[in-house]
């Protein structure tokens, strides 16, 4: 594949053994694509990390968990699952959007789910030794960058842990991304996750339709 190719060419982080392992909180195996790859070919280490009490309904949570699942097994990437039971379950993502059910897409609601979901992540690194995190949440045109960005920050500091701040749309990301997950023949979702994107199908329906451009790779590198 020509991506795989091109990638080769990047130029790697000068890293620290220490600092080569990274979190990355995934929403899916889509997402996860361009970003693990990219990660591995400039010297991380990625593990993925699986929290998301937002996707709506289960049997799509267990979808694009085993999805998630395989892509990890083929390509060697460990992967961590969060338990959504108890104080983590899907009950913690509603308590947390209350009073924003209809916000539209990339309004407040957003941002919220963002922040715990972030938050666990940071939390999680920082239980598990990591000190750095990021997330695939950025690879997506649909999703404002600057709203994660702020969010993965705060938590960062509140964990005191370190986000690389990586915005994987851009050199298109988003595109590449959908050729990996054609090329991995991968269960692809029409909605962010949550039932009440489910109610915005004009806003969602598009986001792995988009026509695939030329393949630039330049200069994609942590933003930190």
């Amino acid at each position: 594949m020509e991506f795989f190719e091109k990638i080769k060419s990047l130029h790697k982080e000068e890293l620290k053994e220490e600092d080569k392992r990274i979190l990355v909180h995934c929403c899916c195996a889509v997402c996860f694509g361009y970003p693990s790859q990219l990660l591995r070919m400039l010297g991380y280490i990625p593990t993925a990390y699986f929290f998301n009490p937002n996707i709506y309904p289960k049997n799509e949570y267990d979808r694009r968990l085993e999805e998630l699942r395989s892509y990890c097994k083929k390509y060697d990437f460990e992967l961590i699952e969060e338990d959504i039971e108890g104080d983590l379950s899907p009950k913690y993502f509603y308590n947390n959007i209350k009073g924003l059910e209809e916000e539209p897409e990339k309004g407040l609601r957003c941002n919220k789910c963002f922040e715990l979901r972030l938050m666990q992540t940071a939390k999680k690194a920082k239980e598990l030794g990591f000190k750095k995190f990021t997330t695939t949440l950025t690879v997506s045109p649909h999703k404002v960058s600057e709203n994660i960005f702020a969010e993965a920050f705060k938590a960062a500091k509140t964990e005191g842990v370190e986000f690389a701040r990586f915005d994987f749309k851009k050199n298109n990301g988003f595109n590449i991304t959908q050729k990996i997950a054609n090329f991995n023949n991968m269960y692809k979702q029409t909605y962010c996750g949550c039932e009440f994107s489910i109610k915005k199908p004009k806003e969602d329906k598009n986001e792995t339709e988009t026509p695939a451009k030329t393949d630039n790779l330049d200069n994609q590198t942590a933003e930190s």
